[in-house]
């Protein structure tokens, strides 16, 4: 259904303006006519005219009452005369008053229409403006719902776009998460392989070193047996030589055989201490560690303490507890006092060469 056009304030108010200034114009003309057809009023004259006889006969008091009788009759025509000329100016004035009040009634007709024509006027604007107004409103309305629209299509199209390269990542991340696990089984295969060879190598190196370890025990076995054999032969014959010979003989055999028993017992005690040696990782050639030890007449070890470091403390640990470990010398039971005097305290040198005899 078509909208019906609202008219406007001036078409509004276009027909009562025409008709009511048809009908001004209507009176005007009633008006000029009216005051053209009026007829004019003749000059005032004296109502009444009075005539004066001369009587040469009458007496001088009937003259004298005769002209008092025209004095009064002058008078009252004078009287008459003014009081029609009053009532004619009268007549004019109320004319004029007439002609004053029908020009204020027009001019405040005409105000009235003036001030309706600035109503009607103003009205006319307030409705053009309040149309302009609206078209305002609807033009900013439209504008706002295609922007609104625009980013609408702008919104959806970066979304487009994001789910695009979300897309895009999460299918270059899959390529990059497979082709990361075919590395990462490679490298893990290769890696595998190189710590099967390890253990294959580390497991041929272990029996290597059981097998060296086997040789050396062995042979240490051996030469520790060989060296207690070679020390208690020698005390042996230490013992002979001084119960044979002279007193002079036998000291001075006493004194040579006693450096070759510290000697042997020196030996001795780095090849029992050799035997419960544990090797550290750090253990280097060269290190050198100086151990302070205290024993008993019967041989026991009594302490065992650094005198001087390697700089390495695992290696100085080792050697104490080496030390340590050996626990009494039985060889050393019987030893005269002169001779056990040295070992009740005395310093000893370690290196890891001779604790791997």
């Amino acid at each position: 259904m078509q909208q019906q056009r609202e008219p406007s304030a001036s078409e509004s108010f276009f027909w009562p303006s025409v008709w009511a200034i048809a009908l001004h114009v209507l009176v005007f003309g009633m008006l000029f006519v009216s005051f053209a057809m009026t007829p004019e009023l003749p000059p005032a004259k004296p109502i009444v005219q009075a005539t004066l006889y001369q009587l040469k006969s009458k007496s001088q008091a009937t003259t004298q009452t005769n002209q008092k009788i025209a004095g009064e009759a002058q008078k009252s025509a004078a009287r008459q005369t003014e009081v029609e000329q009053m009532e004619q100016k009268k007549v004019e004035q109320e004319a004029v008053k007439a002609a004053a009040e029908q020009k204020k009634d027009e001019a405040a007709q005409k105000a009235e229409e003036s001030k309706k024509a600035d109503e009607a006027k103003k009205a006319d604007e307030a409705k053009k403006a309040d149309e302009a107004k609206k078209a305002e409103k609807a033009a900013e309305a439209k504008k706002a719902e295609e922007k609104q629209l625009a980013d609408i299509a702008k919104k959806k199209s970066e979304e487009e776009a994001k789910k695009a390269a979300e897309e895009e990542a999460k299918k270059k991340a899959a390529e990059e998460a497979k082709k990361k696990i075919v590395e990462d089984a490679k490298k893990k295969a290769a890696e595998d392989a190189k710590k099967k060879a390890e253990a294959d190598e580390a497991k041929k190196k272990i029996a290597d070193d059981a097998k060296k370890k086997a040789a050396a025990d062995a042979s240490k076995k051996k030469a520790q047996e060989a060296a207690r054999k070679s020390a208690e032969d020698k005390k042996a014959q230490a013992l002979a030589d001084l119960l044979s010979d002279t007193p002079q003989r036998q000291q001075a055999l006493a004194d040579e055989r006693g450096d070759e028993v510290a000697g042997s017992f020196d030996d001795l005690i780095r090849a029992r201490a050799a035997e419960g040696w544990t090797r550290p990782p750090s253990a280097r050639k060269g290190m050198t560690v100086v151990l302070q030890i205290g024993m008993l007449p019967d041989g026991t070890v009594t302490s065992v303490s650094v005198a001087k470091s390697s700089g390495d403390g695992s290696f100085d640990s080792s050697a104490v507890a080496a030390v340590k470990n050996i626990g009494r010398l039985t060889e050393m039971q019987g030893m005269k006092p002169s001779d056990f005097a040295p070992y009740r305290s005395f310093k000893m040198t370690f290196t890891p060469e001779d604790l791997a005899l």
